[in-house]
């Protein structure tokens, strides 16, 4: 039997101490309401996802979904792109949320059934791609590997293939990174999280989630190869850019 998401109150008491923020079993299960409460305007960015994806996926390829959490982005990918002998790949490291990616993608009873991977995105060789999304993922990957991460994903990307890449973003003007983490704090507040929620996640996070800003993410696209950047998607601090081969 699928268990229902939970309410997200993983951070509602005081903890004494706060330890790094992982994917784990308890994450797993209230990740839906987690997500929709932290992230502004997801939904929003999961239908967009779904409309590029039809756009772009040609037909005998591949389709990843590259940090896949519990399915949300596979879901709206695998319901959009055409039945044309496409391959709906998803992956990730977390055995927690790959189980419940199972389950939610059972539920679904998707024509197209994806195959379901337990891995490091950065140990999957990507081959024979039209389409990858990485949505809100490459931010746990450490700044070291980012580079040889796109790398990989270009490289395995058919001409005019895509790389969908969402992320949690700093600016460089301090004033103007200031206001958006507030009023990100205040959307926070607004879908029900106290401060203390806001603070303690902030903190097992740190070291965890680590932003860069809009600039490095386009020179690392560029360096990389990909001739046509631009951003399709922005709330707050949150953002997503297409870049095609």
């Amino acid at each position: 039997m699928t268990t229902k998401p939970a309410h997200d109150d993983l951070f509602a008491t005081a903890h004494s101490s706060i330890s790094d923020f992982v994917f784990d079993e308890k994450v797993a299960l209230v990740f839906a309401d987690m997500i929709k409460r932290s992230v502004p305007g997801y939904s929003t960015l999961l239908t967009g996802i779904a409309s590029i994806a039809h756009q772009y996926a040609q037909a005998n390829t591949n389709c990843y979904d590259l940090g896949c959490s519990t399915g949300a982005s596979t879901l709206a990918v695998s319901s959009a792109i055409p039945d044309t002998g496409c391959k709906m790949i998803a992956v990730d490291n977390s055995s927690a949320m790959i189980q419940r990616c199972h389950e939610y993608l059972n539920q679904a009873k998707l024509e197209l059934s994806p195959d379901i991977i337990c891995a490091d995105v950065r140990d999957i060789k990507i081959e024979n791609a039209s389409v990858v999304v990485m949505n809100l993922t490459l931010q746990f990957v450490p700044i070291a590997d980012r580079q040889d991460c796109i790398d990989a994903i270009y490289n395995g990307l058919l001409p005019g293939g895509i790389l969908i890449l969402s992320e949690k973003i700093n600016f460089t003007e301090a004033r103007e990174n200031q206001w958006q983490q507030t009023v990100h704090h205040t959307f926070k507040q607004l879908h029900g999280y106290s401060d203390l929620e806001i603070s303690q996640k902030r903190t097992a996070l740190e070291k965890v989630l680590i932003p860069e800003t809009l600039k490095t993410h386009q020179q690392r696209l560029a360096k990389t190869g990909f001739k046509f950047v631009t951003t399709w998607f922005q709330c707050f601090n949150f953002i997503s850019m297409i870049a095609i081969k």
